[in-house]
C-alpha cells in the first residue's frame, strides 16, 4: 500500500482562495444593496456565514474520517503483513 500525498500547485491555491474571496464579496455586495430592512440585511448575513462556516467544517469532518479509515487500514495490513510473515517463517528448533 503506497501513501501518496495530493500536493497542490501555487496556481490552484490562489485560484481557489481568489474564488472564495469574490464569492463572499458578491453576497456581501448583494446583502449590502439589496432593497430591505437592516433586520433583514443581518439575517442574510448571518445565514451567509454561518453556510461558509459549515461548509469548512463539513469538508473538515470529512476529511478527518477519510483519514482515520486510511490509519485504521494501515495498523490492519501491517497486522496481516506480520502474521503472514510468522507463518511463512520456518519455525527455530
Amino acid at each position: 500500500m503506497t501513501d501518496s500525498a495530493i500536493k497542490h500547485s501555487t496556481s490552484w491555491i490562489n485560484f481557489t482562495v481568489g474564488s472564495f474571496v469574490i464569492a463572499a464579496a458578491m453576497m456581501a455586495g448583494g446583502i449590502f444593496f439589496m432593497d430591505a430592512g437592516f433586520a433583514a440585511k443581518g439575517f442574510y448575513a448571518m445565514a451567509a456565514i454561518m453556510l461558509v462556516h459549515t461548509s469548512i467544517t463539513i469538508t473538515k469532518t470529512l476529511r478527518d474520517i477519510d483519514e482515520s479509515n486510511k490509519f485504521i487500514n494501515k495498523i490492519e495490513d501491517a497486522k496481516t503483513e506480520k502474521l503472514l510473515r510468522d507463518i511463512n517463517q520456518p519455525e527455530k528448533a
